[in-house]
């Protein structure tokens, strides 16, 4: 660790336990190693657990790193717990994944004064003081939610497009931006219509809840589209469609979903997902590159996007899904 820190027991403990206490109380920490603390949301998704391995694979103690993990579990309070946790164990550098915008500045605050640049990846915070955070990496939300639309107005043109929207968990970065592309595009379109906006909270398991409360009252509705906001509520809206009679494909309801892992792109290529939107999940190398500019003392970019594009079975090759990384 860059600042060597070693937290001595009291006389009294040596002699009854003589034993170094927990993380942050005692721990004797590699002086060679930058400490690294993360908090990520959970494993609430495929893309969660690929962009937990991610940051696994690059915060090793081979790359001169020692990683503290914590899995939120979906709670905030965990993850601010978290924070406060690493800042008593006098980190180098925090990891964010902030489970939703607001609620930050407090604890983040705390870390700022004890001098530990935050690093927010993935989502952002709403914040009157960016001052907070050091910088953010992740995907243009708002970016996926367009090349949506793009393809809607393609394919259907002037028809009517009823849609059944599935947003993910509410407050979260990609949930906001998602959601805006569409809201500002079916406001822009007449023949476009939302039936319902369900609260998928980004799981397949609560996808497939609430499709199938929705398709159980409005027995036969009209759907051409439903907007899933990430690859595991596709999964779950899928099999209540199925279970419901709909047909997912050219010939029935568009399945558009974002992330565009593995099993969403086979899924693309047997044409029960209609249109994938990459949301890159493999941050670590970029989250790594910021903390190395300021290990060398230099300043890093505020706001890192990464490039992404989006899939149809049309273009899709097995070669792809098999040379995908998650």
């Amino acid at each position: 660790m860059r600042r060597f820190v070693i937290f001595l027991l009291t006389a009294a403990l040596l002699l009854t336990c003589g034993c170094a206490g927990p993380a942050g109380d005692g721990e004797d920490w590699e002086d060679d190693l930058i400490v690294v603390g993360v908090s990520q949301v959970g494993a609430e998704s495929d893309w969660r657990v690929a962009n937990s391995e991610s940051i696994k694979a690059v915060f090793t103690e081979e790359n001169g790193y020692r990683l503290l993990f914590e899995d939120a579990k979906q709670q905030q309070e965990n993850q601010i717990s978290a924070i406060r946790k690493f800042i008593q164990q006098k980190v180098d550098y925090i990891i964010l994944m902030p489970i939703s915008e607001t609620g930050w500045d407090s604890v983040l605050q705390e870390a700022r004064d004890a001098g530990i640049p935050v690093i927010l990846v993935d989502r952002m915070i709403e914040t009157e003081d960016d001052s907070l955070y050091t910088a953010h990496i992740g995907s243009d939300f708002r970016e996926e939610a367009e090349m949506a639309v793009s393809w809607m107005e393609e394919t259907y043109g002037t028809e009517p497009v009823n849609i059944i929207h599935l947003q993910g968990t509410l407050g979260s970065t990609a949930q906001i931006g998602r959601t805006a592309g569409l809201e500002d595009a079916v406001a822009r379109h007449s023949n476009w219509t939302i039936l319902t906006q369900l609260d998928g909270d980004f799981t397949q398991a609560k996808a497939y809840e609430v499709m199938c409360q929705y398709l159980a009252q409005e027995r036969g509705v009209d759907i051409q589209v439903v907007y899933c906001e990430n690859d595991n509520e596709a999964y779950g809206a899928i099999e209540a469609l199925e279970e419901y009679g709909y047909t997912c494909g050219p010939e029935g309801v568009s399945v558009i979903s974002f992330d565009a892992t593995r099993t969403c792109l086979t899924l693309c290529l047997e044409q029960k997902i209609a249109l994938a939107v990459e949301c890159n999940p493999l941050l670590g190398e970029l989250a790594e590159e910021t903390i190395q500019t300021l290990e060398a003392g230099d300043t890093p970019e505020k706001h890192t996007y990464v490039e992404e594009s989006c899939f149809t079975w049309q273009e899709l090759t097995q070669e792809q899904i098999e040379a995908r990384p998650y």
